[in-house]
């Protein structure tokens, strides 16, 4: 990056990261608007006119559909700024160029250079009394400010939560892709799909292509984005299930193969790096998303969508990381995630065992998510994630799952690390191909816990879950 002062202050990214993550949450906000956004970009000198822009929402999926338009813009030879929430197991992950993620003295570096303009804008709002800017404002003013120093041809930014009052809803889409919408953040989104679709579509703007994602409430949902269309005058509408169509799919190793229609043109065979026919669609509105923004007539090269589609990597999203026992990650914590990843298991695994290590925040519908998983769990050991705010108890989250897998399916172990080890000890004493075909593991119910999970058995704090079966005692 071509940041004209290096770290001057001594700070180093853990330093940066607490004085962005100690900030109050945006939803958490008395004053919920885009005021603190607008006056940060008014004094950056509104870097976000520098580039395009494909905007992402959705109740699921926002991520992975995010990640998929950036492979393909980029294998155009653009210069691409993603900018994804939340991260898994570092802070630099939420912004990347042309693939990188940040390292971390770029983000301090990064940080430094709108430090001062921080400072001004919560001075500013102070003295009205209103609310200093949240920790998701700072992120947001950080990766477009790196996106135009980059500079970047096309950033595809995915929405923090909701849309309308989002702070990246200061950016005007080229392309508004807006994925399922159901029933998550009710507290703060409203308490019907109605309204929640609502506030999703706030980010459809005059001069957007609308991209909608597959819906599993489309009388419910559809009425309220056509609605948005036609209010902001936006020139096209493009609906999975009408002018955009998952035309055939099926499983291959490692993902899915799919036949993929848009009105530019047949995109045949398409490999996507991912299990589960809602990556099918979320590669289908990302494919028109690129479209969009890509300056070139007709469909797009075939050779290249195929290359990008099946290089692109979603961690924490069904995401299979161990052999031996197979070991599975999944972030999804609502039930919509809990109906997919139920029928990605189904359709590419045959597992004889399948035992769970679940925790979940508080505030989700938890009972309803264990159900859902119920039929493909054998058993399941509760736990805590780490985000200890907002974290279920374990001995709460056991009570509930006996209510649905009954006592003798349950085990807790308030620690995740021995979570885990249970959970492979209990599948580890009868698997004989630890190829997937045998006995897994599944961790899953929040990003959280798919984070806490992935620097785990990154670092091996036991040395024995990362010998091979045959060696394990």
């Amino acid at each position: 990056m071509s940041f004209e002062h290096p770290n001057s202050k001594g700070q180093d990214i853990r330093d940066v990261e607490r004085a962005i993550m100690s900030r109050p949450a945006e939803h958490d906000s008395p004053n919920l608007d885009l005021d603190r956004m607008g006056m940060m970009l008014d004094l950056l000198g509104h870097p976000e006119h520098s580039f395009r822009v494909i905007h992402v929402t959705g109740t699921n999926g926002k991520g992975s559909t995010a990640r998929m338009a950036e492979a393909l813009v980029r294998a155009y030879g653009l210069r691409t700024g993603l900018y994804t929430s939340p991260h898994l197991e570092r802070i630099n992950e939420r912004i990347a160029i042309d693939g990188q993620e940040l390292s971390d003295e770029d983000f301090v570096d990064l940080y430094q250079q709108i430090e001062d303009f921080i400072a001004m804008v919560d001075d500013r709002f102070a003295q009205q009394g209103r609310a200093p800017m949240s920790f998701f404002e700072v992120l947001t003013a950080m990766a477009v400010w790196a996106f135009a120093d980059a500079p970047v041809d096309v950033a595809i930014v995915e929405v923090g939560m909701g849309g309308r009052w989002d702070a990246t809803n200061v950016l005007d889409g080229d392309a508004a892709i807006i994925g399922p919408v159901d029933m998550d953040h009710m507290q703060w989104l409203g308490d019907t799909v109605e309204q929640i679709a609502g506030e999703k579509a706030g980010i459809i703007k005059p001069k957007s292509t609308v991209i909608v994602g597959a819906q599993p409430h489309e009388e419910a949902v559809m009425p309220i984005i056509e609605q948005a269309v036609r209010q902001q005058g936006a020139p096209t509408l493009l609906r999975d299930g009408n002018e955009l169509e998952v035309v055939s799919r099926m499983p291959a190793v490692g993902g899915q193969v799919a036949t993929l229609r848009t009105p530019q043109g047949l995109y045949k065979d398409v490999p996507i790096d991912k299990f589960g026919e809602h990556q099918a669609h979320n590669a289908l509105a990302a494919l028109a998303a690129a479209e969009t923004v890509i300056p070139v007539n007709g469909a797009l090269d075939q050779d290249l969508v195929a290359e990008a589609l099946s290089q692109v990597r979603i961690p924490g999203r069904i995401e299979q990381v161990r052999t031996s026992p197979t070991i599975i990650i999944d972030g999804g914590h609502n039930l919509n995630a809990a109906q997919s990843l139920r029928a990605a298991i189904e359709e590419n695994y045959d597992f004889k065992q399948l035992v769970g290590v679940i925790s979940m925040m508080a505030d989700k519908q938890v009972e309803d998510y264990l159900g859902l998983l119920e039929p493909v769990l054998d058993s399941v050991v509760v736990t805590e994630n780490s985000w200890k705010g907002r974290v279920m108890p374990a001995e709460d989250l056991e009570r509930v799952a006996v209510r649905v897998f009954g006592p003798d399916r349950v085990v807790r172990r308030d620690r995740m690390p021995d979570a885990i080890q249970t959970a492979v000890d209990m599948v580890d004493r009868e698997d004989q191909t630890g190829v997937g075909y045998g006995r897994g593991v599944l961790i899953c119910g929040s990003f959280v816990t798919a984070g806490d999970a992935r620097t785990l058995l990154a670092e091996r704090p036991n040395p024995d879950l990362a010998k091979p079966k045959a060696e394990r005692a």
